[in-house]
């Protein structure tokens, strides 16, 4: 009954800080430690002790996999090196510069041991690094980086502690650290891609979204045990897994075990990550009391603590803006504005701290490097944590553009619905419903329409056909929810049924998402991302035609109305987009066979062939 009611407490309070820290903008991650440490000091409050082996073996697995597998192996691909500068390169750096100074400033600790200590603080937190990254709109480059670092850096981190602690307890050869740390790669590595095919085979053959879901709580223990059993990396081995799953789910899965699929496991990682930082504030009253037995004045501890916290975050940024950007590799280093933010991310979080209690017990000074540790978890999300967003804004970093994205939504959305037309031609047969055929085809266009109405600044109507259609849907699937819940609540129907009729609409409600507003408010022109533009010779050389309509020209002449508007680039024609009830400048098109047109919205400089169906 205890064990339940702290657990049932520790949500509670993570729920109720992470609503509050939300709706006040602040780090949910710095919020939770703060809270936890003043908490830890009330009288009466539990003792949560933070078992090493609890996180790493418990907790640490399913938070790396539920981001590996949301991550793109791509992206890793395309950022290898600054992934690889960062999550090894700047580790071994880290280790070695902290482990100099912690030796010079603690009296009497062994080299291995101030090694062993930079060892625990290297790595950054991924879940504090990605929140502030993603809340503050950072440029999508930049985030990739960060998640691909903090996906790798534990790896190399835990192998650098593992090799520093038997140093501790006698003499390691810089070969043998070296062979060390190359085996648990290759091991953690080769764990990881046998667990990750043999998820894969086996997901092959899972229909029902339970049992798929069910197994894939069990991927990241499957690849993390045997790689550390035989002296592999198991980080290593639970990222790859993530990434291979990551990589083959889309060919895999039906689309509701894929929904739920991420459902599960993003509440998950939710209450997994938020837990895990009030812990880690919790703590400190434990700390504090170890760190009394200690042969060392006060003053003394405080200054080991500042000297350690300085020179990791005066590590981070030694090698991002002169190793890993000027010496190593200049052909990739980024412009200077990226490399200062990559160069002040580096909180630390959960890692550190529960690596940090792996210290065998006859470290000499534990207690002082222990509280050293806690020292740089809460100092980098007090201080880089609270200032990283006011860096990126003042350094004026482009946040992803919604335009762009809504652009290569549209694009790509367009591109898929021809592919289900031909698909759909070349299997239908002359049985086939003519009805049934139309109200495909009808859904197809709904789709693609619907993505390009979102583009475009202004509009006759006062909204567009699809936010028409999501509007009088969702009234409609409303009615209907109410006479499902009255067939419940009569016992009229059996509950079975009830759910799968319910099922079936809440998939249906889910996919009427809201339009997005204001794409192009921050007054920036919105062209074709280099990603998404194709090329052809219409393109190549569209024409250069302008005009002064203040509509579409059929549609003023009709009396009918347009949602966006369209330019002929080779005779200046302005005609009304497909979302419109006339489609003029398509039927433009057909009859003049002109083949480019631009976009005649305000603030967008995009164009369409209609020859090649490229956006360029």
């Amino acid at each position: 009954m205890l064990i339940a009611t702290e657990i049932l407490s520790l949500v509670a309070v993570v729920l109720v800080v992470t609503g509050i820290a939300r709706r006040l903008d602040w780090s949910p991650p710095l919020c939770l430690v703060v809270v936890g440490v003043g908490a830890s000091f009330i009288p009466g409050v539990p003792d949560f002790e933070l078992d090493p082996e609890l996180v790493l073996v418990g907790l640490l697995p399913p938070l790396l996999y539920s981001t590996a597998i949301r991550t793109s192996l791509v992206d890793i691909r395309l950022n290898r090196t600054p992934i690889a500068l960062l999550s090894v390169g700047l580790v071994v750096f880290t280790t070695l510069a902290v482990g100099v100074v912690t030796w010079l400033v603690v009296p009497g600790l062994p080299l291995a041991a101030g090694f062993a200590l930079g060892a625990v603080v290297a790595p950054p937190d991924a879940v504090a690094t990605s929140a502030i990254a993603r809340r503050v709109g950072m440029p999508r480059q930049l985030v990739r980086i960060l998640e691909g670092e903090s996906l790798l850096n534990d790896a190399a981190a835990l192998v650098a502690l593992r090799t520093a602690i038997a140093a501790i307890a006698g003499s390691v050869a810089l070969w043998e650290a070296g062979l060390d740390f190359l085996l648990a790669a290759v091991g953690g590595a080769a764990a990881g891609v046998v667990v990750g095919w043999g998820a894969v085979q086996l997901r092959k053959r899972l229909r029902d979204p339970v049992l798929d879901t069910a197994w894939s709580f069990a991927v990241p223990f499957a690849a993390y045990l045997p790689a550390e059993a035989i002296h592999g990396s198991g980080v290593l081995a639970v990222v790859i897994a993530g990434l291979i799953l990551s990589q083959q789910t889309p060919r895999l899965l039906s689309g509701p075990s894929r929904l739920a699929s991420r459902i599960n496991w993003r509440t998950i990682q939710f209450l997994l990550e938020n837990a895990v930082f009030l812990l880690i504030g919790l703590q400190l009253r434990r700390i504090i009391s170890e760190v009394t037995d200690s042969s060392l004045s006060g003053w003394v501890i405080a200054g080991v603590c500042g000297a350690v916290l300085g020179v990791t975050i005066v590590s981070r940024l030694v090698w991002v803006f002169g190793a890993a950007t000027r010496w190593l590799l200049p052909a990739w280093a980024l412009p200077w504005r990226y490399s200062a933010t990559v160069a002040w991310a580096g909180m630390r979080g959960v890692v550190t701290l529960a690596a940090a209690f792996v210290l065998p017990a006859d470290t000499p000074q534990r207690g002082v490097l222990v509280l050293a540790a806690f020292v740089v978890v809460a100092g980098t999300l007090l201080l880089q944590g609270t200032t990283l967003p006011q860096l990126v804004r003042r350094l004026d970093l482009p946040a992803p553009d919604p335009g762009e994205d809504a652009l290569q939504k549209a694009a790509l959305l367009h591109d898929m619905t021809q592919a289900g037309l031909v698909r759909l031609k070349e299997v239908q047969t002359v049985d086939d419903p003519t009805e049934v055929i139309a109200r495909l085809e009808d859904k197809q266009a709904y789709r693609a329409d619907s993505a390009w109405e979102r583009l475009g600044a202004g509009s006759d109507l006062e909204e567009t056909p699809s936010a028409a259609y999501r509007r009088l849907r969702t009234e409609m699937l409303d009615a209907e929810r109410q006479v499902l819940l009255a067939a419940r609540d009569n016992a009229t129907v059996d509950d079975e049924v009830l759910r799968s009729v319910l099922d079936a609409m809440d998939i249906e409600e889910s996919l009427l998402t809201p339009r997005e507003a204001d794409l192009i408010a921050n007054g920036r022109e919105l062209r074709t991302p280099a990603a998404t533009a194709g090329s052809c010779a219409h393109l190549t050389d569209p024409g250069s035609a302008t005009s002064d309509a203040v509509g579409c020209e059929d549609c003023l002449r009709e009396g009918t109305t347009w949602v966006h508007l369209r330019l002929c680039l080779t005779c200046g024609h302005v005609g009304c987009c497909d979302s419109s009830p006339r489609r003029h400048a398509t039927g433009h098109y057909h009859d003049t066979q002109h083949p480019v047109i631009r976009s005649y919205e305000p603030g967008e400089d995009w164009r369409w062939c209609y020859i090649d169906r490229l956006v360029g």
